[in-house]
């Protein structure tokens, strides 16, 4: 398995309301710049999403893949893998969520790889430039402020 890499930030929300937006995947395309379209697939028995077909379009890179996810009994973290894509071979993530007083800290964990091998040095910088979008783009949606 290919080495991940791993950001965190702190956002001004309980866990509950940083999860909502997470697990709320059709509304992606509003805040996460490169995501186009989301389609769930298929939910598991609590009516979260399980297998979703993102359109991904961040200039350079465009791709579709599907990944499968899986929700943490304890609403703390949620992982996914992928299941079938055009660029990506691989891809492994979580997202961990740890409350201190009002705020919570967000760990986001990736690993990605493509189905052109890339130098693990910029595959990792690239890695870190969708975490760090990622994390902002959360943040900012789960405060109100995008």
């Amino acid at each position: 398995m290919a080495e991940q890499s791993t950001q965190s930030i702190e956002v001004d929300a309980a866990p509950a309301e940083i999860m909502a937006v997470i697990a709320d995947l059709p509304a992606y395309p509003e805040w996460a710049k490169a995501v186009r379209e989301t389609e769930v697939l298929a939910t598991d028995d609590e009516g979260r999403a399980k297998q979703v077909k993102f359109t991904l379009d961040s200039g350079p890179v465009k791709d579709v893949y599907t990944l499968e996810y899986e929700w943490a009994a304890d609403g703390l973290s949620v992982s996914w893998h992928l299941v079938k894509g055009q660029m990506q071979k691989a891809q492994n993530g979580r997202y961990l969520l740890e409350p201190h007083g009002e705020r919570t800290k967000v760990t986001y964990t990736l690993s990605v790889e493509l189905v052109l091998p890339m130098i693990g040095l910029l595959r990792r910088k690239a890695e870190k430039m969708i975490m760090d979008t990622a994390l902002k783009e959360l943040k900012r949606r789960v405060e109100g402020k995008g």
